[in-house]
């Protein structure tokens, strides 16, 4: 299956001095990374990177740009936001990353991806990356009045702290 929004290099096109490449998603591949992702949408999604290969090994080193709507998770509202991240990322060949249970990463670590056949695919790796840097829990200014206004009570109503405050009120 091709990912939605698919930039393949060939290896047998890259060298090991830095390859400067660009690549932005158009609109019918925005809206598909949008719903693989379960965004309202994705506005702009873009990235500048350098690809070196070294034998079967491809790193590619950039940051990525999109400016993308998700939902508020507690009304649903949209909520804007724009992600601009810096990654490195080896692509290796499948098959020949270790198979260890348990690893120890240092923060110099690599991204590793897995490629099969003769060509590495940066757009799926740019698109994993956003994935990975959206905000988990999204909140729209407007959410803590929507909860309220359906019932739902606060932190401040609900802890052990609004307790003691409701007797200190019969006092």
């Amino acid at each position: 299956m091709t990912p939605e929004f698919s930039r393949t290099f060939r290896l047998d096109e890259l060298g090991s001095a830095p390859r400067a490449v660009s690549i932005s998603a158009g609109e019918d591949e925005r809206a598909a990374v949008a719903a693989r992702f379960g965004l309202i949408g994705i506005e702009r999604l873009e990235a500048t990177s350098e690809l070196a290969r070294e034998g079967d090994i491809v790193t590619a080193t950039g940051r990525l740009e999109a400016e993308l709507t998700q939902a508020c998770v507690a009304s649903g509202d949209p909520v804007p936001a724009r992600i601009v991240e810096d990654f490195a990322v080896r692509f290796v060949p499948a098959g020949a990353a270790p198979s260890v249970e348990e690893v120890e990463l240092a923060e110099s670590d690599l991204d590793e991806i897995s490629y099969e056949g003769g060509s590495v695919d940066l757009g799926e790796a740019v698109a994993q990356t956003m994935a990975l840097a959206l905000d988990p829990f999204p909140r729209a200014p407007s959410a803590d009045a929507k909860l309220r206004e359906a019932g739902v009570l606060g932190e401040e109503d609900a802890g052990p702290f609004a307790a003691l405050k409701a007797l200190k009120d019969k006092l």
